[in-house]
């Protein structure tokens, strides 16, 4: 009777220190995919509101005027700040909603132009990766 008390136990500790350790691996794995993504979102704001050429002739190539680009890439650089951040509940949700509108906007906007199916799955993959971050910050994960 002792060695099964004492076997149930052992399966205890062990299911804890299983979880604690997916608690950490899932914090790691939030932490990298937000600053990659929010470094990559908030360094194409910057390039948005620096108006490089290649940006410029994107914007044109896809049909919309060139004053766009600095309207997102304000919204990109807020947004940044607005994950980043740990205080505001509402706002950092909001800034997932601005972040997946825009990238599901630019994955639309590459397929209806007709400027391939390959551009159009950067920011689709983009989208995906934010989805799982938003989740696991949705679902305390973090």
């Amino acid at each position: 009777m002792s060695n099964s008390a004492s076997l149930r136990e052992e399966g205890s500790a062990s299911m804890e220190a299983k979880k604690e350790k997916w608690i950490k691996v899932s914090r790691w794995i939030y932490w990298t995919l937000t600053l990659f993504l929010t470094a990559t979102m908030m360094m194409a704001g910057v390039a948005y509101l620096a108006s490089f050429q290649a940006n410029v002739e994107g914007i044109l190539l896809l049909g919309y005027p060139v004053y766009l680009l600095k309207i997102l890439g304000f919204a990109k650089v807020l947004g940044g700040i607005g994950i980043l951040q740990n205080r505001f509940k509402t706002l950092k949700e909001w800034a997932y909603a601005g972040y997946s509108f825009n990238l599901l906007g630019a994955t639309a906007s590459y397929l209806l132009s007709g400027v391939g199916f390959g551009k159009a799955m950067v920011p689709f993959t983009i989208f995906a990766l934010l989805m799982i971050t938003y989740r696991q910050w949705k679902t305390d994960w973090v």
